[in-house]
């Protein structure tokens, strides 16, 4: 039970040194890239958007620290960075994302180590995803809100799911240090009652802040879809 794969956050022990050397020289040139697309001056100089960055990085902390495990050795938690990069924007959702790592890593809930593996997989990958949607719904330029809360809140979270745990049971598997369990062959079942409940927690989040504070989402167009109808017919 020492050996445990926690779906995105892996011990190193169930990893090769290849691997985790791929892993870092992975996400240190993708956080690197991620800090110098950053707005740093208006981070420092917008107090609002500071608050939006702690806060996020707090919640995400704390969703990463709610688990569940199992007694196959293998733990499950909610991944949540759909709405955070929707909601910052991706450099800054990256910035954080690793920041929510770093308080993995002080409470001894992540190894260093394995710190650029599981950035890939819990930050780099979904928000890839994310953008790669939120770009393709923006280049259709909708008016209807409920696309923007369906195709970049709900339908990302879910195929991050459906992308983030068959690449980390991959890798898992590649190494060959990490004993699968037995009802592998069930896996599709299971991925099903995970990839619900991750967009319906990162969908109902994009939902509140569409309808209460649609000014903190950096990817929402606030002319274009809570644009009055009539405005339409006098242009």
């Amino acid at each position: 039970m020492a050996k445990r794969d926690r779906f995105q956050v892996i011990s190193a022990q169930v990893l090769s040194t290849t691997s985790l050397a791929v892993g870092w020289l992975g996400y240190v040139p993708f956080l690197i890239w991620a800090a110098s697309c950053t707005r740093w001056v208006e981070l420092v100089t917008d107090r609002r958007r500071q608050h939006l960055l702690f806060g996020t990085v707090f919640c995400l902390f704390a969703l990463w620290l709610v688990r569940r495990d199992f007694d196959t050795g293998v733990s499950y938690h909610f991944i949540g960075m759909t709405a955070v990069t929707l909601l910052l924007d991706w450099p800054l959702a990256i910035v954080g994302g690793f920041l929510a790592q770093l308080g993995l890593l002080a409470l001894g809930r992540q190894d260093l180590a394995a710190l650029g593996v599981n950035g890939l997989l819990l930050v780099g990958l979904p928000v890839l995803i994310t953008e790669v949607c939120a770009i393709l719904v923006e280049r259709a330029q909708p008016r209807n809100l409920f696309v923007y809360i369906f195709c970049s809140g709900f339908f990302p979270a879910a195929l991050t799911v459906l992308i983030c745990v068959p690449v980390a049971l991959g890798v898992l598997w590649l190494d060959g240090r990490f004993a699968m369990p037995e009802w592998l062959s069930d896996f599709i079942g299971y991925l099903w009652l995970m990839m619900f409940p991750e967009a319906f927690i990162n969908g109902m989040v994009i939902s509140a802040l569409v309808v209460f504070c649609p000014e903190w989402l950096e990817t929402f167009n606030r002319s274009r879809y809570l644009q009055a109808p009539w405005k339409d017919d006098e242009r």
